[in-house]
């Protein structure tokens, strides 16, 4: 844990209505000096009769008159909860707050300064969150993607802005090798909030990534409350990525910076040319049905496609197109990069959800906004960062 959610912890125990002293609980069983007078007095916060314990702060356990010599926190699953003890051994805070709806059980040894033993222990409950916060994230557990992957988490319920930085705190990312990166905020192209962090330059090919959230108890705003941790981890695998020279019909794919092949395909035409820019694979699919209603143009068309390779959640997609006799002749799609449908495959087959694909020559001025799938690429790294809750 670090030293500073430790000195945060300790703020907020003041925050809650009342706590719970205790002394000599077993003490029949304490060992030590028969003159060494009284036993340390452990203090266990928070603790308002032992039931419906208000949300929002840590748990706390102190000691007067001696120090503690072990806490131990569980919950009503039996988990134990993590925590820091003080250099001096007189108090210990966990690392979270209180979840919704918890029992909690704590145990605690102590010394008195006089060297006398004890020890104490107590069980309280908390309260129930009026609403639930729950998230969902991208990679998934045990995924392997493409080293233009962020990692994306979107939320059930609204993020006050003032309840930002709190919840950006508690996420960890750690990989194997080290990697620089920073987390901002997005609006999701549902219009969710989504909190995603992305690495300074792209991920190098093999990094093993680890990401943990700390989020149970926090508030998240407007009656909303984590109720549990997160945590999940996935790899990089090998750097694949394209790049569409959009004047010359043509995409070409890249192993790290050694060309392996490209193909043929038509970008978008002059009314509705494909946006430049560094776009981010976000999903596949092998089938699916191109519908004009879900980009703005009615009902013109209903096509049936294979090979789909997916970069913004508006619809701009790479594709086999076999009812386009222009491919690689003429740019005249919507905005798509369409192919013969054996080229298709094999773009389809190189790039990995989280590779990306650089968009080159368009006549398009149009920014792809962020959160218009994974398009964390679009920002400079000076760009990126100004989205962080974290001043």
């Amino acid at each position: 844990m670090r030293a500073g959610s430790v000195r945060r912890s300790v703020l907020l125990v003041s925050a809650l209505a009342g706590s719970l002293a205790l002394s000599a609980c077993g003490s029949q069983d304490a060992k030590g000096p028969a003159d060494a007078g009284p036993e340390a007095q452990v203090t266990v916060t928070p603790a308002v009769n032992g039931k419906d314990v208000p949300l929002g702060a840590p748990i706390s356990v102190k000691a007067s008159g001696g120090k503690l010599t072990s806490v131990e926190v569980t919950d009503g699953k039996g988990q134990k909860v993590a925590g820091e003890l003080a250099g001096d051994g007189t108090a210990w805070v966990s690392e979270g707050k209180v979840k919704p709806q918890t029992e909690y059980t704590v145990k605690a040894a102590a010394e008195s300064d006089k060297g006398r033993k004890s020890a104490t222990s107590a069980t309280f409950s908390t309260a129930k969150a009026p609403k639930v916060n729950k998230l969902d994230n991208l990679p998934l557990r045990g995924d392997t993607v493409g080293t233009g992957m962020p990692v994306s988490i979107t939320f059930d319920h609204k993020i006050d802005k003032d309840k930002r930085a709190e919840v950006e705190k508690a996420f960890k990312v750690s990989s194997q090798p080290r990697v620089e990166g920073a987390w901002g905020w997005v609006t999701d192209w549902s219009g969710k909030d989504r909190l995603d962090w992305r690495p300074k330059d792209r991920w190098p090919a093999g990094t093993k990534v680890s990401v943990k959230g700390t989020l149970g108890g926090i508030d998240s705003g407007e009656g909303g409350w984590f109720a549990r941790d997160y945590d999940f981890d996935f790899a990089v695998g090998e750097d694949h990525r394209a790049v569409i020279d959009v004047p010359n019909h043509t995409l070409t794919m890249y192993d790290g910076d050694k060309e392996v092949g490209s193909v043929k395909g038509s970008a978008g035409s002059p009314v509705d040319p494909t946006r430049n820019g560094i776009h981010t694979v976000r999903s596949k699919a092998a089938d699916e049905v191109m519908d004009s209603s879900t980009i703005g143009h009615g009902n013109e068309w209903m096509l049936a496609s294979k090979w789909v390779t997916h970069l913004t959640a508006s619809g701009t997609f790479l594709h086999s197109a076999p009812w386009n006799n222009s491919v690689g002749v003429e740019n005249n799609s919507h905005g798509c990069f369409g192919m013969t449908t054996a080229d298709a495959k094999k773009v389809y087959d190189f790039l990995p959800v989280g590779s990306t694909v650089e968009v080159k020559g368009s006549t398009s001025t149009k920014k792809t906004d962020v959160g218009n799938g994974l398009e964390v690429w679009q920002e400079s790294w000076q760009e990126w960062q100004k989205r962080s809750a974290l001043k």
